[in-house]
């Protein structure tokens, strides 16, 4: 068949809010914006609180009088200038980014919300220590940078990975299944960009490791931010003969299989990990949360 696109965006890239970069550095324009600002709380899980199946703000006056240190500035929603925190004593319905399109249905400006709050605040638990001098750092920029003792600024830490679909050209799609996942769980091939390594010769490296199996024909499909912990993935498609032996030699996956396309239609057809409709399935797939759901979804119907 020939190539295929994504059919929508991906869940967490469709985020539709203000993210207010002129203002990180305006602590006057913080500071006047905080009486009227609201801030999100998440524990360490990545959880915050839920109430009516829509996440929780609180006036941020509530917090401190001024903008808290602490904080993390998100962005600006109709005016309004949106802040997180982490706070582990939250309580109540608590639910995380991975609930997103089973227990919880987010508009795109909460997701971005969300997603971006994840980010900034699980990088900022492990950057209390600066790369580069080794002396300890300080949020600046209202929590989009740390600046050691030294005068070392750094930014948030991402790690590219990429996730492809491996089809015959035709009806078929090689999936695979990791030592920890149950049985019938199956995704797309996923792994991280090394050093000096681009984006094509990644995907080629990652599924021979994994697989065994040589791609070609390698092409790109879309994005979407991964904030567990601070991943970016990066979808591509490709394509394998279906005749070579599938061999699996890094231990990470403990099965492979391909799959006609109208096996992947049924089981999107139960829903996503979780489910109660696809739990016990020969063939379970990932939620909506996931970029590898999108990817899916495009190839079993790309019409």
């Amino acid at each position: 068949m020939p190539g295929f696109q994504l059919k929508n965006i991906p869940l967490l890239s469709r985020s539709a809010f203000d993210r207010a970069e002129e203002l990180r550095k305006d602590e006057r324009a913080l500071k006047d914006g905080w009486p009227e600002a609201k801030v999100l709380r998440m524990n360490r899980r990545g959880q915050v609180r839920t109430e009516g199946g829509a996440i929780v703000f609180e006036p941020a006056l509530e917090l401190a009088p001024e903008p808290d240190p602490a904080a993390v500035f998100l962005g600006v929603d109709a005016g309004v200038h949106l802040w997180a925190v982490r706070d582990n004593t939250i309580e109540g319905t608590l639910l995380d980014l991975r609930a997103v399109g089973t227990a919880l249905d987010l508009d795109d400006v909460a997701l971005g919300v969300l997603t971006t709050a994840l980010a900034l605040l699980n990088w900022h638990d492990k950057a209390n220590f600066s790369a580069t001098d080794g002396t300890p750092t300080h949020p600046a920029s209202a929590g989009w940078t740390r600046v050691s003792e030294a005068g070392h600024e750094e930014f948030p830490r991402i790690d590219p990975a990429v996730i492809c679909l491996i089809h015959d050209g035709g009806d078929r799609v090689l999936l695979a299944r990791q030592q920890a996942w149950p049985s019938g769980m199956f995704s797309l091939l996923a792994g991280f960009v090394e050093a000096g390594e681009s984006l094509e010769r990644c995907v080629e490296r990652e599924i021979r490791e994994e697989v065994g199996v040589d791609v070609r024909d390698i092409t790109y499909l879309g994005s979407q931010p991964w904030p567990l912990p601070r991943s970016l993935m990066l979808g591509f498609a490709a394509v394998a003969d279906p005749a070579q032996p599938l061999t699996f030699t890094d231990g990470e996956i403990a099965e492979g299989d391909w799959f006609t396309r109208d096996e992947v239609r049924a089981a999107l057809a139960l829903g996503g990990w979780g489910s109660a409709g696809a739990e016990g399935a020969r063939l379970m797939l990932p939620g909506s949360i996931s970029i590898a759901r999108t990817i899916i979804e495009s190839w079993a119907d790309p019409d």
